[in-house]
């Protein structure tokens, strides 16, 4: 997934922070809780239609159930909108994308998703402060 630059320049870790969305991708492919969470911050909020939660303990207990009900055999998607460095350490990503449900190879109108995704460096590495999605529908 490669980000637009939506700035007017480049920032020297566009590719790094813009690479956020793609390892929950990978995570959320392989129904890994523990590996979606490690990508958020310690103190992360993310919100989901009817749902709030607040810190990486609470995305992960979150996720494990959702892996094992609702969200089990499913895969995420995500196209690139934007992304808007904030400061040389955090950016604001804008992806649309959504849940697909085993077979599928495009996500359904009812699934249809825009998603906010702010993101901050932490040492090296760019991790997952803020995320929230609503229905484009």
């Amino acid at each position: 997934m490669t980000m637009p630059n939506t700035t007017g320049s480049a920032h020297p870790d566009q590719a790094s922070a813009a690479a956020v969305p793609q390892r929950i991708v990978a995570a959320w492919a392989s129904h890994d809780a523990k590996k979606f969470a490690a990508i958020f911050t310690e103190k992360c909020t993310m919100i989901l239609p009817e749902t709030f939660k607040k810190g990486r303990e609470a995305v992960e207990e979150f996720m494990t159930e959702a892996f094992a009900g609702p969200y089990k055999g499913t895969r995420v998607t995500g196209e690139p909108i934007s992304v808007e460095f904030l400061s040389p350490d955090s950016a604001v990503l804008v992806t649309a994308g959504g849940i697909l449900l085993p077979g599928e190879k495009e996500v359904s109108t009812e699934r249809s998703i825009r998603a906010t995704w702010v993101v901050v460096k932490e040492g090296t590495r760019w991790q997952l402060a803020a995320y929230q999605n609503t229905p484009v529908n």
